[in-house]
């Protein structure tokens, strides 16, 4: 059986791999994909939306890391729902409105 110490160790393991892999994804996708869908006024407030749903999520891993367990339970709920809307959302929608330049640009800019 493990301890409550060893599970809180897997715990933060666990909390410090996926925030190592969403940093450079949700960086990327503001700097790319976000930064270009901005410039069009139907797309702004909903990528504003989202980009304020990283920031909640990178403040919900920090709880977490820091020892704040009960942040897992909403940190888990606003994953699924961040992940919803951009796989369901906006991913449909630029894959839609983007011509080919924009997705140049958005190549530019780097992952």
């Amino acid at each position: 059986r493990r301890t409550a110490r060893e599970r809180n160790g897997d715990t933060q393991a666990a909390v410090q791999l996926l925030g190592g892999l969403l940093g450079p994804h949700t960086a990327g996708e503001e700097r790319g994909l976000f930064a270009e869908l901005r410039l069009d006024p139907e797309f702004a407030d909903h990528v504003d939306v989202l980009c304020g749903e990283h920031r909640e999520i990178d403040a919900l891993l920090a709880r977490v890391r820091d020892g704040d367990l009960v942040g897992l339970d909403d940190l888990e709920k606003l994953l699924r729902r961040h992940i919803d809307k951009e796989e369901n959302g906006i991913f449909p929608a630029a894959a839609i409105a983007l011509g080919g330049e924009a997705w140049d640009r958005i190549e530019q800019r780097g992952p």
